[in-house]
């Protein structure tokens, strides 16, 4: 199974009060007050005004990310990062192989970062997902690292994310659907049993 990312992670509030204007920002909901912004063309090219350039070779630790970081994107980002930490977070895998990477501004200059991971043989809090989120100020839950614990495990790909931020879904959708389902069960357990309207098997 695939997993993809490419998307803007900071506080909701502040992400709300940036995109504000935008006609191709889409908000997704994340844990613990964070919201996650899907970077697609039509938002890069809104936020610069020319269309984004993508590297057309693999990612690695001189050259971090696939959508290369213009100086005019940056400088929306570093921008926004005068009013609280910003990261732009990268992921592709599939069959176990990939890599991720992030970057975070802070008080308009990067304050940490780039940095890219193929191997991810170091501990969990070392990945650069991880560290970025937790000096955005992601907090230790029940959850195994920040990545799981804010919910960026929830969709698998930027359409997912346009259509969780579009629905307006919680971090814990996914979660709410699963224990709706598990009462559901446990009240048919609990109820007598009535047949359906054509006899025990319910056919209509």
């Amino acid at each position: 199974m695939s997993y993809q990312l490419s998307a803007v992670v900071a506080d909701v509030e502040l992400l709300r009060e940036q995109t504000a204007d935008l006609d191709h920002a889409v908000l997704a909901a994340l844990r613990q007050d964070f919201a996650l912004l899907p970077v697609t063309p039509q938002l890069v090219q809104e936020l610069t005004g020319g269309l984004p350039d993508y590297a057309t070779d693999e990612p690695h630790a001189e050259r971090p990310f696939r959508l290369v970081l213009s100086p005019p994107l940056a400088e929306v980002l570093a921008r926004w990062s005068r009013s609280g930490p910003v990261a732009y977070l990268e992921a592709e895998f599939a069959g176990g192989l990939g890599h991720q990477s992030a970057v975070v501004w802070l008080g308009g200059e990067v304050s940490w970062g780039p940095r890219y991971d193929a191997a991810l043989d170091r501990p969990r809090t070392e990945w650069p997902i991880n560290t970025a989120l937790a000096r955005l100020g992601a907090e230790p839950g029940a959850w195994i690292d920040p990545f799981a614990e804010l919910g960026l495990h929830l969709e698998r790909d930027t359409d997912g994310w346009l259509a969780h931020g579009r629905r307006g879904l919680s971090a814990d959708y996914w979660d709410d659907l699963a224990e709706e389902w598990e009462l559901r069960q446990s009240d048919q357990h609990q109820q007598p049993h009535r047949p359906g309207p054509v006899g025990d098997w319910g056919i209509a």
